[in-house]
């Protein structure tokens, strides 16, 4: 049996014990920890491996793991960064998601670790490289891609390097400008203005000027004729030239090698019952390669799998830019499942005992397993809520009318029918905030349900498309929803006319609740944004010695306690029983104490339960843009996402899985505006086949500059960023240099 010092790099003792970023760099084929000081310095000479470690809302680690290729760094050393790869991710546990990045084609997640770029540097270890201190200044012409994270490469400091489809940076001693082309993106132009914030304060002392020349006129009186003083001299500018490095990989229809000394293709339609736990597979899409990796197999295999990966990247002569990523199973990505048409619930992370059997295989073979067991129990949190002194109106769906709650009903749900609810409250310094949302019972009918969408839909628009919309299912009622109704009671049964005939055309009985008929209503929660009561079958199997109930039998009351209730859940209980029935008298019976009258009510005595309700298991929330490609909804992580990366032009999902958000930019296309919510339900409907979403989760549309206090939480938000007006580029000027001198060049 290999003993941890011949199979697993010392180096790497200690590694993701803790939250954030570690970097190795290979020198002499070895692994050398790279300060924190030094982190985001990429020379191209060399390879390095990245450790991000994050925390999940479990309480468990979670690791991604990058090797970097510097453009000129030896194979020799490239091959090393992947073998100790697979040797870093061993010693976690073996479950990290492994990253191949090249200089140039890093991917967006990688990117997202070293915000607003990096800047890799001549050199290397090898070479005996200076430190950027010791160097003089040097001008340097970089050109600036991406709108979310930037890929920014340096290119020679002649005209000819410009063109008229990209953005350019031009750093000189004294002033840094900013070149448009008449063809760049708007948000590729506002991200350029991040890296000239991060050159000023990095190598000019925060202290240098800023010019914006925008491709359009010439002015020679102004900045613009030092920009080009700078080039020789003004005088026209070509195309943009495609180059090697410019070649973009295509989608292709996914196809599946066994790896196992060589690949073999695996026949048949692609599915997750293909893959086998004790075996490694490669699934190429073209664009991505993925390599995955059952739990069970052995080191030597992991790192095989890696190699025929690289082997084969070379042998189909694929673009630089072809991404390859090694899953392990249990901890799959959204981007590998989304090549599946469907990925099977029960595909989550593997069952603790099953994490310790692969932890003990790892341990025989060198490794050790980290992270494993940090899944401390979570204390509940009071979310974000609405301020609670504003107006409350509620309507209930009438055929093809809504009729008005009267203000003693207000709370009152029945599952048959569909609800309208509109809260006109103040945030901060705006004038009135909407909060408007349609309730759709468990036993409505579908045209109830549609009627209920298009009545809200005119009413926001009614309101100039300022409210936050909602969509609330029965039984999946939001925080910030339940909080609002003090309190919220879910009854049986339905008072529209389109549930009364439904129940009078078909064989069903109609239990609609009333104030004289029997009925056991469930108190569960016991905070303001969770205490909801929800009729039940009055029958005795019903109860739990975990909860309290209100048992309703003609004109009396009682109040059950069961033994494992809270105190609020009693004061509850108290409030609901005076809600439904004002001013009766209390008959209260706790757990062992219930009379013959309260028995008899339930139809006799039975067994029933003790268990409290299970809570859902929290998850990190995730940000994403959506495209629709060949007609297939598709969907691409924002990582490590900010206030920053709603862009003005955009519209992105927020998917806390206990709700999803669609914000809408004020610029956003307006027909894809008014199809927000179909968007969100594409969203929902792929996330429930992939990742296990309930499809009746919460869904928001959330207007820009109209974000209400639970969606903020998610971001760390400043709120005078919503006051500048413009497009992507013209906020970031205002927001980080004020008025500067943007001058227009006509070329």
């Amino acid at each position: 049996m290999s003993s941890s010092g011949k199979v697993l790099d010392p180096t790497f003792q200690g590694a993701g014990q803790r939250v954030g970023t570690e970097i190795w760099r290979i020198e002499n084929f070895q692994p050398v920890s790279l300060p924190k000081s030094e982190h985001g310095k990429f020379y191209m000479g060399d390879s390095y491996i990245v450790l991000q470690t994050t925390s999940g809302k479990g309480g468990a680690y979670l690791y991604d793991i990058h090797f970097w290729i510097g453009k000129d760094t030896s194979q020799d050393e490239a091959g090393t960064a992947a073998i100790k790869t697979v040797e870093l991710d061993v010693s976690l546990g073996g479950r990290a998601v492994q990253h191949r990045e090249i200089q140039g084609h890093e991917s967006d997640k990688f990117l997202s670790y070293f915000k607003p770029c990096i800047i890799p540097l001549e050199g290397g270890v090898a070479s005996g490289f200076k430190k950027p201190e010791e160097e003089e200044f040097e001008t340097r012409l970089y050109v600036c891609k991406g709108k979310r994270v930037v890929r920014l490469k340096q290119v020679p400091f002649v005209r000819s390097s410009l063109n008229h489809d990209d953005v350019f940076i031009l750093d000189t001693q004294k002033k840094i400008y900013q070149f448009n082309g008449v063809n760049s993106n708007i948000q590729e132009r506002a991200k350029a203005l991040e890296v000239i914030q991060f050159l000023k304060e990095k190598y000019h002392d925060g202290t240098c000027d800023v010019a914006i020349v925008d491709d359009g006129k010439l002015d020679t009186e102004s900045d613009s004729g030092e920009f080009w003083v700078l080039f020789g001299g003004f005088a026209p500018i070509g195309k943009k030239i495609i180059s090697d490095d410019d070649a973009v990989p295509e989608t292709t229809p996914a196809k599946l090698y066994s790896i196992n000394g060589e690949l073999k293709v695996v026949e048949g339609e692609i599915s997750k019952n293909l893959l086998d736990n004790n075996k490694c597979f490669l699934l190429d899409c073209g664009d991505d390669i993925f390599v995955w990796v059952g739990r069970l197999t052995q080191v030597d295999e992991r790192k095989a799998a890696s190699q025929a990966a690289e082997e084969f990247l070379s042998s189909q002569n694929r673009p630089k830019a072809t991404r390859i990523t090694r899953v392990i199973q249990g901890y799959e990505t959204h981007a590998f499942k989304s090549k599946f048409d469907t990925w099977p619930s029960g595909s989550a992370a593997p069952a603790e005992e099953n994490r310790g059997k692969v932890a003990a295989l790892l341990k025989q073979q060198g490794g050790g397993a980290k992270g494993m067991a940090k899944s401390n129990p979570v204390n509940e949190e009071v979310p974000p809520l609405l301020d609670g002194g504003g107006k409350m109106e509620v309507w209930r769906v009438n055929g093809s009318a809504k009729t008005p709650l009267p203000k003693e009903d207000v709370g009152k749900f029945y599952s048959g029918d569909c609800y309208i609810t509109l809260y006109t409250y103040h945030s901060g310094e705006r004038k009135e905030d909407y909060f408007l949302c349609y309730w759709i019972g468990n036993d409505s009918i579908e045209e109830d349900q549609k009627m209920a969408a298009r009545l809200a839909n005119t009413m926001s628009n009614s309101l100039k498309g300022r409210p936050i919309q909602g969509r609330i299912y029965e039984g999946k009622e939001p925080p910030q929803f339940v909080a609002l109704f003090q309190p919220m009671v879910v009854l049986k049964g339905g008072l529209s006319s389109s549930y009364k005939k439904r129940v009078a055309e078909s064989s069903l009985t109609d239990e609609t609740y009333t104030q004289e008929s029997i009925a056991l209503i469930k108190i569960s929660g016991t905070f303001t944004h969770n205490n909801k009561a929800l009729q039940v079958d009055a029958v005795a199997k019903s109860l739990n010695s975990a909860e309290c109930f209100l048992l309703q039998s003609g004109s009396s009351i009682f109040t059950w306690h069961g033994n494992q209730s809270t105190l609020e859940q009693h004061q509850l209980a108290a409030k609901v029983a005076e809600f439904l029935k004002p001013g009766a008298t209390l008959k209260h019976a706790k757990e062992g104490t219930e009379s013959s009258a309260f028995w008899f009510a339930l139809g006799g005595k039975q067994t029933y339960g003790s268990k409290m309700p299970v809570q859902e298991t929290l998850r990190d929330p995730h940000l994403f843009a959506y495209s629709i490609n060949k007609g297939k909804f598709e969907v691409e992580e924002v990582y490590n996402f900010s206030q920053d990366d709603l862009l003005t032009e955009d519209i992105l999902i927020l998917d806390t899985h206990a709700e999803v958000f669609v914000w809408v930019g004020q610029s956003a296309d307006s027909r894809e505006k008014q199809s927000a919510f179909d968007i969100g339900q594409k969203y929902i409907n792929l996330a429930a086949s992939l990742d296990n979403l309930a499809p009746n989760v919460p869904l928001y549309k959330v207007n820009e500059g109209n974000e209400p206090c639970f969606f903020t939480a998610y971001f760390s938000w400043d709120s005078t960023k919503a006051i500048v007006q413009g497009n992507s580029f013209q906020k970031k000027v205002a927001l980080l240099f004020g008025a500067v001198n943007i001058i227009e060049v006509k070329c």
